[in-house]
């Protein structure tokens, strides 16, 4: 006898029809000396969940539970709530989690920040503070709760007084909490409190992180002062804390507000004599310096070195760019980033078309247009009816009739992006600031 690990083979079912994942699942769970585990069933929940079919997905765990209960665990209750809460409104979400009260083995803590996390992804910040007031005396908070809870504050003010109710319930702060708070005091420019914790992290015998370290980094370039934020990577290493990419990519991003490019350029140089390899976002941040400042010439020079250091660009890089070229009509430009992508597939083929299809019928290449709009079908991604449509017109004034009857029947062949209609028992969310009812 051996357990089943049948969530690979049920990922082949994913993106087709969830009742023929289903019936394999029953199938495989069915014969005799095959086991599910609790990952085959999450995938199984995961997939019925994503095509709405929140029936079923009780059904399944009904069973389940009458054949082997440890396979409901917590992570489950997170995996069926975030295909719910996708969808529905607060209080169904609310509503499904009280359910597992009678399925899941352990129905404690985990369960509930399971919840919490799951509205704070899927929902807002707010829902889940709301909920936690709700159910809070149902349970007993621990050091993961409120580090949930504590991320994303904008009020400085309601942060320290969450932080203040967590010592009040006797659950002492780690460095992830301390982080959540300095976070927030450095969004609201309040560099001097963010300091202090970090003195009141030190006396409870608590190391800042390099986390810590990157917030301040990026707090103080909010008030204007790069330098000392560069003075920062220095002082993280007399503490034992050396900086990662994420702490220079603040640091750069500095110097690019205070238009002090030549800086960022030697941190970059910096990373890489440090064996720290910049990444998309490290050349995304001086892309957006040239792209509003029009300078077409430097972010051309800096995706050549992109490229150069084998680095992918990713969507927002292809995005700079193609919006720039598109603006100073360097047609040729545009056609060498398409190739590249087509090539080296990265970037968001719909979006960069919509912008390089512009340009080349505005310029009127319309065999490039041509060539583009086939090469993106082929690579299975449909474009846009609007840059199908300003083809469509030149075709017509070019009497390309049988270009264009070509290109129409391509278009067909990709259809359209079906819908999953809502099932009748889930409400679509309407709001997501639903307050529940205490």
């Amino acid at each position: 006898m051996f357990q089943l690990q049948s969530s690979s083979s049920l990922a082949r079912f994913s993106h087709q029809n969830p009742l023929q994942a289903l019936e394999f699942f029953k199938l495989t769970g069915n014969r005799r000396g095959f086991y599910h585990s609790s990952v085959s069933l999450d995938t199984m929940l995961y997939i019925l969940g994503r095509s709405r079919k929140f029936e079923l997905v009780w059904d399944v765990l009904v069973e389940i539970r009458k054949k082997d209960q440890s396979l409901i665990t917590a992570r489950t209750v997170m995996v069926v709530l975030g295909r719910i809460a996708k969808v529905c409104s607060v209080r169904y979400t609310v509503d499904s989690f009280k359910k597992f009260r009678k399925l899941v083995p352990e129905f404690g803590v985990d369960c509930y920040n399971g919840l919490l996390r799951t509205l704070c992804q899927e929902k807002s910040m707010t829902d889940a503070r709301n909920v936690y007031h709700v159910l809070k005396h149902g349970f007993k908070p621990n050091l993961q709760t409120f580090n949930i809870l504590l991320s994303g504050w904008k009020s400085a003010e309601e942060a320290e007084e969450f932080f203040d109710e967590m010592k009040r319930m006797g659950v002492r702060p780690d460095v992830v909490s301390y982080n959540c708070l300095i976070d927030v005091y450095c969004k609201n420019r309040e560099i001097e409190k963010a300091y202090k914790v970090f003195d009141k992290m030190r006396e409870e015998d608590i190391s800042p992180d390099v986390i810590s370290y990157t917030s301040l980094i990026g707090g103080l370039g909010l008030v204007g002062q790069p330098d000392k934020a560069r003075d920062l990577l220095k002082e993280m290493k007399e503490y034992g804390c050396y900086p990662d990419v994420a702490a220079y990519n603040a640091v750069i991003r500095n110097f690019c507000i205070a238009k002090r490019l030549g800086e960022a350029y030697k941190l970059m140089d910096e990373m890489v004599g440090k064996g720290l390899e910049p990444n998309a976002t490290t050349y995304n941040v001086v892309f957006r310096t040239f792209f509003w400042s029009n300078d077409l010439v430097s972010s051309w020079s800096l995706y050549q070195r992109m490229r150069r250091s084998g680095c992918m660009p990713n969507t927002q890089s292809c995005m700079f760019l193609i919006r720039l070229i598109k603006r100073q009509e360097k047609v040729e430009m545009g056609l060498e980033l398409w190739n590249d992508m087509v090539k080296n597939g990265f970037g968001s083929y719909v979006l960069v078309s919509d912008v390089l299809f512009d340009l080349l019928c505005i310029m009127g290449k319309l065999a490039d247009a041509k060539r583009c709009f086939l090469q993106m079908i082929e690579k299975g991604q449909k474009p846009s009816y609007v840059s199908f449509k300003r083809i469509k017109v030149l075709m017509e004034l070019a009497n390309k009739h049988e270009a264009l009857k070509n290109l129409s029947v391509k278009m067909a062949c990709i259809g359209s992006v079906s819908h999953v209609s809502q099932t009748d028992d889930c409400p679509i969310d309407s709001s997501s600031s639903e307050l529940l009812p205490s």
